[in-house]
């Protein structure tokens, strides 16, 4: 009999396709999500078992586990990360789970500038604590991200986003969401190891522009926006101020070529059991499935608007934020590409020997 596999954040960009190959490999599945919404009644038509509850609760945390013997931990981008994975760590202790999978983060340092990364390091901590078996998987800049600017990008022909020229190979959700299944289906090969899914090729920022020119079939031109410029669209699109904040500092390792550091990698294929889904097939998907690709009077008019509305948004003071939040400041705090600790266990041998970075 195959056991049963919790996975969190199980409606997410993640938690979704985890769900759905889990349930296609035949293994029971309980979901565990914040809301009934469509996406989670989509999980209970595919077959999981949904149940609803809080990463922030101990007691939901322990009643989800019941039964279970392997999870998957998908925290959001919100503030309290370290919170929530001592909480999971602690339910899952006790539940005397065998494996956990921890969507971590390829950024994670203790010094980094971005409080998220330094809480998914202290995660990391937690979890190598923990009286049951990890698994780590550390993607970077997701292909998803990118589809924020598909309006722009359809409408206007205008992909303008603060990447400088940082190269990336990004992986799709449901690559991310195979290779936690395969992982969570079969831990034994895995065992504390941690796994970077990537995309198969590395990609300019006009590589990417250039897929959207010949998928939309007219011109997509990249601007590489000033990062305060881009802070004010997000804000008026009502990103929240934390992930703001933390964007600030994530964009700029984009633009020193973090992410491009040690990709692409194998992980997709040997450990999902696929090859990596290519990001033409990805803004295939998006493209179909997204009214924004439409293009009509009425949604260039909502671009154009879209940029006014932004031009005309006081740009978030991340400083303020930075207070209000209670963001503590880390003296010696840096970028991935400015730390030797963090270049010291992600940059390959040979670009270190070579000062590429």
């Amino acid at each position: 009999m195959k056991p049963t596999i919790l996975v969190t954040g199980a409606t997410g960009k993640t938690g979704f396709p985890t769900v759905q190959e889990l349930l296609r490999r035949g293994f029971p599945v309980r979901a565990l999500a914040h809301r009934e919404d469509g996406r989670s009644g989509a999980l209970r038509e595919l077959g999981a078992e949904v149940v609803l509850g809080s990463l922030e609760d101990l007691a939901a945390l322990t009643a989800a586990m019941t039964g279970v013997q392997r999870a998957y931990f998908c925290p959001p981008l919100t503030p309290g990360t370290l919170r929530r994975a001592t909480l999971f760590a602690t339910a899952a202790a006790e539940a005397r789970l065998e494996v956990v999978v921890v969507l971590g983060q390829w950024l994670s340092a203790p010094d980094h500038l971005a409080l998220h990364a330094r809480e998914k390091w202290l995660s990391s901590r937690i979890f190598a604590w923990a009286p049951f078996d990890v698994v780590t998987l550390a993607p970077g800049w997701f292909a998803d991200n990118y589809m924020a600017a598909l309006e722009p990008i359809s409408q206007l022909g205008l992909f303008a986003m603060p990447l400088g020229e940082g190269r990336n190979a990004p992986p799709s959700n449901e690559d991310i969401g195979r290779v936690a299944a395969a992982v969570l289906a079969d831990p034994a090969p895995h065992l504390g190891k941690t796994y970077r899914p990537t995309g198969p090729e590395l990609l300019s920022p006009a590589e990417i522009a250039d897929t959207f020119t010949r998928l939309l079939g007219r011109p997509v031109r990249y601007q590489n926006a000033s990062l305060a410029l881009f802070l004010k669209v997000a804000r008026s699109l009502g990103v929240s101020d934390y992930v703001i904040s933390q964007l600030h500092w994530f964009l700029q390792d984009y633009q020193r070529g973090s992410f491009g550091i040690g990709a692409p990698t194998e992980v997709v294929r040997e450990v999902g059991g696929a090859a990596p889904e290519s990001f033409e097939t990805i803004v295939r998907r998006y493209l179909r499935g997204s009214p924004h690709a439409r293009r009509t009077l009425g949604s260039g008019t909502r671009a154009l608007g879209g940029i006014l509305r932004a031009v005309l948004t006081r740009g978030p003071d991340l400083d303020r934020i930075a207070a209000r939040l209670e963001l503590p400041r880390l003296p010696g705090a840096t970028l991935a590409a400015d730390s030797l600790r963090w270049r010291s266990t992600h940059v390959p041998e040979a670009q270190l020997e070579s000062g590429a970075l």
